[in-house]
């Protein structure tokens, strides 16, 4: 692999292509040109434009969007037409789940949901999971979080506003009582304690990517919370359902963004519980982890913004040294936290580096 596209130069990528760039030869892709200098070139092209992408997509051996999740398919299906390596950010399930139909007959990796969640939290999740001999419960939670929120919603989106939106509106899979099923994102409110801090963390969708499926009938509890200040929840659904503008998502995004703008200081928080028995001794093994922005380059980047394109980068460097399978679909959960700290954008999440 030496040659990669990266679609979609906002936030967090235009520095998956700063972080890819060291290794390899970059080309950036967007509707308009990003108003800051990044060292590699990037061209104009719309992804709803199949014509374009089947121009462009071929003279690359991997392509990375960076897309909100409603705009991944084309670019899914160019790559896997073309045979190029695909990774993505999604946490959208219906789209994973066309995706890897398409992996069934892939010639190259088709690797969604590379980012924060799905992804690092459940490469984390099955690193602790595999400690033990027979699991119990799996509980995951993540949260980014304004580090100075203001306002009752204790919220900035620094983060894809659709795909906020998403995760809030759509169902959730978990494993309840030994049983796969689906619950409502929003629901499922408790309350934690972090350093100090009091959150709230709930249900939202696609949080788990495939690790329902992993872990059927190895479980008695497997679940996803999104980690909020306390009162987000009902402020979120009061917005969503008792004003019943969950099927105005556009208007909703426009609202949110225009309320709640990024701001430069945030956090991101990750927590991994897994119990169960090692042996015949009943065991709990945690991972807890808080994130601040860092400079990279001499630039300032927020904490949601290098955490995620760091997660797919760190994929995508994984595939091209050849630790990962290099056709079909990859599960977030299959790949080794240890090879995963030992890649040049893994090693960002070492304590030590962060």
């Amino acid at each position: 692999m030496k040659n990669v596209l990266v679609i979609g130069m906002g936030k967090v990528g235009s520095l998956v292509g700063v972080l890819l760039a060291k290794r390899f030869t970059v080309m950036g892709m967007d509707k308009r040109y990003p108003d800051f200098e990044l060292p590699f070139e990037v061209i104009l092209g719309d992804v709803t434009d199949v014509n374009f992408l089947e121009k462009t997509i071929p003279s690359f051996e991997a392509v990375v969007s960076a897309m909100p999740y409603n705009l991944n398919l084309p670019i899914a299906e160019t790559a896997h037409k073309f045979g190029v390596h695909y990774f993505d950010l999604t946490e959208d399930v219906p789209t994973t789940a066309a995706i890897r139909e398409m992996a069934k007959t892939a010639k190259a990796v088709m690797a969604p949901q590379c980012g924060l969640a799905p992804g690092l939290i459940g490469i984390i999740g099955a690193d602790l999971a595999s400690r033990f001999t027979r699991l119990r419960d799996i509980e995951l939670r993540v949260g980014a979080l304004p580090r100075y929120p203001n306002g009752l919603l204790g919220y900035s989106f620094t983060w894809s506003p659709a795909g906020v939106i998403n995760e809030y509106i759509n169902d959730a899979e978990v494993i309840h009582n030994g049983t796969r099923k689906m619950v409502p994102s929003l629901d499922g409110v408790e309350h934690i304690q972090i350093e100090g801090q009091e959150f709230e963390a709930f249900s939202t969708s696609g949080g788990l990517g495939t690790m329902c499926e992993t872990y059927a009938g190895m479980v008695d509890t497997l679940n996803y919370k999104t980690i909020r200040y306390p009162g987000h929840a009902r402020l979120m659904k009061f917005l969503l359902y008792e004003l019943i503008l969950k099927d105005k998502r556009a208007l909703v995004e426009q609202i949110l963004t225009e309320a709640k703008p990024a701001v430069q200081e945030d956090v991101v928080y990750v927590y991994a519980v897994v119990e169960g028995w090692k042996g015949e001794e009943l065991a709990r093994e945690e991972f807890y982890e808080a994130y601040l922005p860092i400079e990279i380059d001499g630039k300032h980047w927020r904490a949601i913004s290098w955490t995620t394109a760091a997660s797919v980068a760190a994929v995508v460097e994984m595939v091209a040294d050849g630790k990962l399978p290099q056709e079909g679909f990859i599960k977030q959960e299959d790949i080794r936290l240890g090879e995963y700290l030992t890649t040049t954008n893994g090693q960002f999440f070492k304590k030590e580096n962060n």
